[in-house]
């Protein structure tokens, strides 16, 4: 995509079209969540009552983060506004992981759930689709002009927690994916096996790894890796949303399939990633 402005949005069709793809996105994932099962239950998902749940935190997310963050995102864009690019940098990784998880891994074949939510595909699609296109775009437009200034001791602080509980959730989901392979089913497998198997690929072939290369970029590229940084952490912080209004849903609800290990596991994640993205944007300075 390329530099036509001085301060870089891309040429005015790519400017105009992420704008618009973002704030449509925003409205979908806004109108996808009341549809829900959050709202008015309109939509109906194949899945059993724990997936339910999930779904409802995730929800959550979409209709209070999400897709306020992409309507003003875009709208912001469509006005040349610069803090645009940084809440659209956000959102691209979450959308990919969002759509793939609902299509995918809440669509299992057996005729004791029943649903609608194929009605809605051209909806996920859509998201996906922006999902690429935002990313794509926000990293060929999204400001160079940074420094980094990583104290080596707080770095250090900062990668052990950051590596530390990443290893932990992986270690809780390997766990029960080695269950299933040496004992056939393991917690919250029979009730939703495709969406226990989407959920673990991701979380162990993507999440966990960006998790550790985020941490590596810091160490070996620090300025070089700025958008990068801020993109990961769209995702973790997006992702911890979910998996903590999820968590805490199934908790009231009494959900035979909440652990308390997990919540303890997540909430430290929560608080580090948090803490995180504050201790990023803070050593990310402008050039003189």
């Amino acid at each position: 995509m390329a530099d036509l402005t001085n301060e870089n949005f891309g040429s005015s069709f790519e400017r105009v079209l992420a704008g618009l793809m973002a704030v449509l996105s925003g409205a979908i994932l806004i109108f996808l969540a009341v549809k829900g099962p959050l709202v008015q239950g309109v939509i109906r998902y194949k899945t059993a009552q724990t997936g339910i749940t999930q779904i409802q935190g995730q929800d959550i997310i979409n209709l209070a983060l999400l897709g306020p963050v992409l309507l003003l995102g875009g709208t912001l864009l469509l006005f040349k506004k610069s803090i645009a690019k940084y809440l659209l940098m956000l959102t691209p990784l979450y959308l990919i992981y969002f759509v793939l998880s609902y299509t995918i891994g809440l669509e299992w074949s057996s005729a004791v759930y029943t649903g609608n939510s194929e009605k809605y595909s051209f909806y996920f699609l859509f998201i996906l689709v922006s999902g690429l296109v935002l990313l794509l775009y926000s990293l060929s437009v999204f400001p160079k002009g940074k420094k980094a200034e990583f104290k080596r001791t707080g770095l250090t602080v900062y990668s052990v927690l950051v590596v530390l509980f990443t290893f932990l959730f992986a270690a809780m989901w390997l766990k029960e994916v080695w269950e299933v392979m040496t004992k056939g089913t393991t917690r919250g497998y029979s009730e939703i096996p495709t969406g226990f198997w989407v959920i673990r690929y991701f979380d162990l072939g993507f999440t966990i790894p960006l998790s550790l290369i985020s941490v590596y970029l810091l160490w070996t590229r620090p300025e070089r890796s700025y958008s990068i940084q801020l993109l990961f952490y769209g995702f973790f912080i997006t992702m911890v949303s979910a998996v903590s209004a999820m968590g805490w849903l199934m908790y009231f609800k009494k959900d035979p399939l909440f652990l308390m290990r997990d919540m303890v596991v997540f909430g430290s994640l929560a608080l580090i990633v948090f803490a995180g993205f504050a201790y990023i944007l803070k050593n990310y300075k402008e050039k003189a």
